[in-house]
């Protein structure tokens, strides 16, 4: 692996790259979206060949688009306030223009024709599908190519790799991730990300429908861009089948600053190493001293109480996931024995283990900690917690002869609760441990997605971040 001397993260300086700021010069001509577009190529030309965060560029269609849009734009007809955004799209997601190879060598070549919902809806709104990005195997455990723009000895996390890759690494101003247990916000943590992971059902998710927790969320710069691109789909693909899908308005929602919220430690804290701890806790007090109550789990019986609900989170929603995905994928294993991961036989074994009777008491354990988290709500405006478990841990790939790493994409522990809530976050870039960065997150009530993105708006207006 190339492993160039690591490019050192602090909070307080890095600057994203941002769409929502260059509208304006869209508008008086002094620039347009297809020299906007040539900044990004330029970008992923001079660091794509370390960070591999695209599986396939569509960089052609992508200038067609872009020369559309300029004219739009110089019209003064614009088709949404994203129009001319380039975007990056998960390679688990279908495109009409590209090949959808889901991470696994047993779909190379795959080539629907067809768009994903959300992508259908970003091309109404005239953005740009600029290429695919990596994902883990499937959507899984077992990692791509792409490296952490910050070090690339590191991961980006996963399963949206490269999503959360090419967004830090200023090569889109966002991108579409998807997330079952923690493949939104834990990568978009490990690289220093905004990200959003909706409401269950918030955004439609197409032809990904198999699993009762996969979620389509975004990666961005900024908040202003963040929830744009998370309106502008809702507002023309809705969401699931039978769910109301994302509430809000047409823009991102202005700051507002949190009375009380809920401080939660969750299962990982208990793995956490001092450093990061430190850092939190160095966050917390600036919330505390900007005047926000905060509560831990000692201060309600009904923070313990659902403390105790999510104790096993981890195993409860990848354990559901493994049982929803386990007929296609051993179906892929018979048919295409060379075609996946070790990772993924180990997995759909263990779920052909499983029995009906196994799924029904995961979905009660799951359903009872929804209600727990539902008699939060009087308590507070919201929860925060820390996005992942650390900053991103070292991979420096199989080693031949060897047991396979467990999580070479990092551990979900700090994620799976929202996951398996159905509930709303906001990750938020606000610390940093040894030059890498590290996220918190604001948990809301289900269909709270707006709330949550204000009160995020205002912390990361308000509050100073962290740096250990």
């Amino acid at each position: 692996m190339d492993t160039p001397t690591p490019r050192s993260y602090d909070p307080r300086t890095f600057r994203a790259l941002t769409f929502h700021d260059a509208t304006p010069r869209f508008r008086d001509g002094s620039d347009t979206p297809r020299a906007y577009l040539e900044r990004c190529l330029e970008t992923i030309a001079a660091r794509e060949p370390v960070v591999k965060a695209f599986v396939v560029m569509n960089t052609d269609n992508a200038r067609a688009a872009a020369d559309a849009s300029s004219a739009r734009w110089k019209a003064g007809k614009p088709l949404s306030a994203i129009d001319g955004m380039p975007v990056a799209i998960k390679d688990l997601l279908e495109t009409r223009d590209m090949p959808t190879d889901f991470g696994c060598a047993a779909y190379n070549g795959n080539h629907t024709h067809r768009d994903n919902a959300a992508v259908w809806a970003l091309r109404e709104a005239g953005a740009l599908i600029l290429g695919k990005t990596v994902t883990a195997e499937l959507g899984g455990s077992h990692p791509g190519p792409t490296t952490n723009p910050f070090d690339a000895t590191r991961t980006p996390g996963g399963s949206s790799s490269g999503s959360a890759a090419a967004v830090a690494a200023r090569m889109v101003p966002a991108a579409l991730g998807t997330q079952v247990g923690g493949s939104v916000i834990r990568p978009a943590a490990y690289c220093g990300n905004i990200a959003f992971k909706p409401t269950q059902g918030g955004i439609n998710r197409g032809e990904r429908q198999a699993t009762s927790q996969s979620t389509t969320g975004v990666h961005a710069g900024c908040i202003e861009d963040m929830w744009q691109v998370a309106i502008e789909i809702a507002k023309r693909a809705g969401g699931d089948p039978g769910r109301m899908g994302l509430f809000g308005p047409a823009a991102a929602p202005e700051a507002v600053k949190p009375q009380c919220l809920i401080v939660l430690e969750s299962e990982g804290w208990a793995e956490l190493d001092g450093a990061s701890k430190k850092a939190f806790a160095a966050l917390m007090d600036n919330i505390a001293r900007a005047g926000v109550t905060l509560l831990r789990r000692k201060d309600h019986a009904w923070i313990e109480a659902f403390e105790h609900s999510i104790r096993d989170s981890n195993y409860v929603c990848n354990t559901i996931t493994a049982w929803e995905n386990r007929w296609y994928q051993a179906a892929l294993v018979e048919n295409h024995p060379d075609g996946v991961s070790e990772r993924l036989k180990s997995t759909v074994t263990r779920a052909l283990a499983m029995n009906p009777e196994d799924y029904r008491v995961l979905l009660s354990r799951r359903a009872a900690a929804q209600q727990c988290h539902q008699a939060l709500a009087p308590l507070a405006d919201g929860v925060i917690m820390l996005s992942c478990p650390g900053p991103a841990p070292l991979w420096p790939g199989d080693k031949p002869g060897q047991p396979l790493a467990p999580r070479p994409t990092g551990d979900s522990v700090f994620n799976t609760p929202s996951s398996m809530l159905h509930a709303p976050c906001v990750t938020m870039p606000l610390m940093s441990v040894g030059g890498m960065p590290l996220g918190a997150q604001l948990m809301g009530q289900q269909h709270e997605d707006a709330r949550m993105t204000a009160l995020a708006r205002w912390m990361l207006q308000a509050i100073a971040p962290a740096v250990v």
